[in-house]
């Protein structure tokens, strides 16, 4: 009884209108979760020649904290790498220095209108209905921000919009 609970919780999370993400390009698409605490807002890129394929800010409801996120594509399989980060140095730093500010790091996947997973879109492509994060709620209630951040989001974040 409680696996399909579950299940049919899950499926609702996955099911959306396939118009409601047209005519938005993935650079643009805002992302929330079923709670309303998180909201991923897509930014572009600004140059053909960087090595990531998407930039995004992630904002927590009733606190001042705005995470910064990055996509890099991997190779053989084609993958959307993704790192959430809070307050990291710039300039010449460490491995540990970006360890130590990440909050999430894992595969961004698109959920389509129809159930499908696939890779995010990258810029110029249109929006995802819907992108899952795996383990985004459990990386985010054992990371620094966690005291600031008092709700853990689902995986799965919906299409809210399409920003300017």
């Amino acid at each position: 009884m409680r696996f399909a609970a579950s299940a049919s919780a899950l499926s609702a999370l996955l099911t959306v209108s396939p118009a409601v993400a047209a005519g938005c390009l993935q650079e643009r698409a805002i992302y929330g979760d079923v709670d309303g605490a998180y909201e991923l807002h897509f930014e572009p890129v600004g140059s053909v020649s960087a090595a990531t394929s998407n930039h995004f800010k992630v904002k927590i409801a009733r606190t001042d904290l705005v995470l910064d996120g990055i996509v890099m594509q991997s190779d053989e399989p084609v993958r959307a790498n993704g790192m959430i980060m809070n307050n990291c140095p710039e300039g010449d730093v460490t491995g540990d220095d970006i360890t130590a500010c990440t909050v999430w790091q894992g595969v961004i996947y698109s959920v389509g209108a129809d159930g499908k997973v696939a890779s995010l879109p990258g810029e110029g492509l249109e929006a995802a209905p819907q992108v899952l994060l795996p383990d985004l709620g459990p990386a985010i209630r054992n990371s620094s921000i966690w005291g600031k951040a008092t709700v853990a989001p689902w995986d799965v974040l919906t299409f809210k919009g399409c920003g300017q």
